[in-house]
């Protein structure tokens, strides 16, 4: 009998975040990774209950915001301007098909450069909201301790262009990361 309670905890356990968050909490949550001034009209994408990426609500303004996944561990949720979404969907496309981060980065490096990828010519932002699975609780969609980083897109920027270094200078300050390539991009991470 202890042996059978044992497994029946594990199991819950282990299944517990993997469960359907409702469409209406994962709206509610995706879009804390917004500007305030954006929520109401971004887009949102979430998970139905086969656990695949849908559309669950159509947006009005420039932003897309992704709920986070309940099968990947930790909460990680995305909301980014609209002409990234080439961009993150081709990433999604190749981690679908079982490729990994540096081939993901390879092939998309030369996607961008023979004109079959695009990316914005503009700079376009990533706001990112995240933490621990603790700190999410899925009946009221209430995050508590989540942290904000965001990644600012200028594709095949580098040190002498933005006069940005290339390593964080202190706690909170800007850097660019992937400089020279498709990915280039600012990092904003503040202090917490």
């Amino acid at each position: 009998m202890k042996l059978y309670l044992t497994f029946v905890v594990i199991l819950f356990s282990c299944t517990s975040k993997a469960q359907q968050v409702p469409v209406e909490i994962q709206i509610k949550t995706a879009v804390m990774a917004a500007p305030e001034e954006a929520r109401d009209s971004a887009a949102v994408m979430g998970y139905d209950a086969n656990g695949q990426l849908v559309v669950l609500r159509e947006g009005m303004n420039e932003l897309i915001c992704v709920a986070d996944d309940p099968s990947a561990e930790g909460i990680n949720i995305a909301c980014y301007h609209k002409d990234l979404e080439p961009f993150m969907a081709r990433g999604r496309e190749l981690r679908a098909e079982g490729k990994g981060r540096m081939d993901i980065f390879n092939m998309r490096e030369e996607e961008v450069k023979a004109g079959t990828l695009s990316m914005p010519a503009k700079a376009t932002t990533l706001h990112i909201l995240y933490g621990t699975d603790d700190i999410f609780n899925a009946e009221t969609g209430e995050l508590t301790g989540a942290k904000m980083r965001w990644v600012i897109y200028i594709p095949f920027a580098t040190a002498e262009s933005t006069g940005l270094p290339l390593k964080p200078s202190g706690p909170g300050t800007p850097w660019l990361m992937d400089p020279g390539t498709h990915r280039a991009h600012i990092m904003v991470t503040p202090q917490n």
